[in-house]
């Protein structure tokens, strides 16, 4: 996996936007609203497959080229958005993760059986 540095591609995208004079149009609302649309367009591509289908969708090329193109527009509106509104994505989710490990700690598992003891060991006394 490839290490993301988010600092940088903001930057790259922040150049690309400028260069073109979108600057503003990259309201947080209007960003908002594309990160909406291009989350929709990943879930169309996989609106009618079933669950089996689509754990495969990476097996065809053109469908993979497809779903990274998806989540490529879903990350670039993402970082744009946290740039506007200067979040710190990874601190962001990190937090995320600490709180929801409090509000939905991990069931404890049961200690495993002895496997010293014989299973008609116990008695009825």
């Amino acid at each position: 996996m490839t290490e993301l540095d988010v600092r940088a591609l903001q930057q790259r995208l922040a150049a690309f936007a400028a260069a073109r004079n979108w600057e503003q149009y990259h309201t947080p609302k209007n960003l908002a609203a594309a990160l909406s649309v291009e989350a929709s367009e990943l879930v169309e591509i996989f609106q009618w497959l079933t669950p089996e289908q689509s754990a495969r969708v990476m097996e065809t090329p053109e469908t993979a080229h497809r779903v990274a193109d998806e989540v490529a527009d879903v990350l670039a509106y993402l970082l744009q958005f946290c740039e506007v509104l200067k979040i710190d994505a990874l601190a962001a989710l990190a937090e995320k993760i600490d709180r929801n490990e409090t509000r939905f700690p991990a069931p404890e598992r049961p200690d495993p059986p002895d496997t010293t003891e014989s299973p008609n060991c116990h008695s009825s006394e």
